[in-house]
């Protein structure tokens, strides 16, 4: 996660912020070369990667790397999960199909 520099009001207003929308307002934040964090207290590694993976579904990112991902599954028309790199690599070997060649 990429710390965010923001000045005392912006943080002020990160923190009334976590009241309505606790899961938006988490990330790093510099302020006056102060580093303040918000994330969840004692989140297990599982619920933190649940979070992740979900997240950058919703935003349309691959969940192994963060590209922009830009093919639909044809079966169910969302967006891929991986990026055309990671189906090759994660996904063909999953399925014990050998990856196509792309010229």
């Amino acid at each position: 996660m990429e710390a965010k520099k923001v000045d005392h009001r912006r943080l002020s207003q990160v923190i009334s912020q976590m009241k309505k929308d606790p899961e938006g307002s988490m990330g790093i934040y510099v302020v006056g070369g102060w580093r303040v964090q918000i994330s969840r207290y004692k989140q297990t590694s599982a619920e933190r990667v649940r979070a992740l993976y979900s997240r950058r579904r919703d935003q349309g990112l691959c969940i192994a790397c963060g590209k922009k991902v830009t093919k639909t599954n044809p079966a169910n028309g969302r967006l891929y999960r991986l990026c055309e790199d990671h189906r090759k690599n994660i996904d063909y070997k999953k399925a014990g199909k050998p990856a196509k060649r792309r010229k």
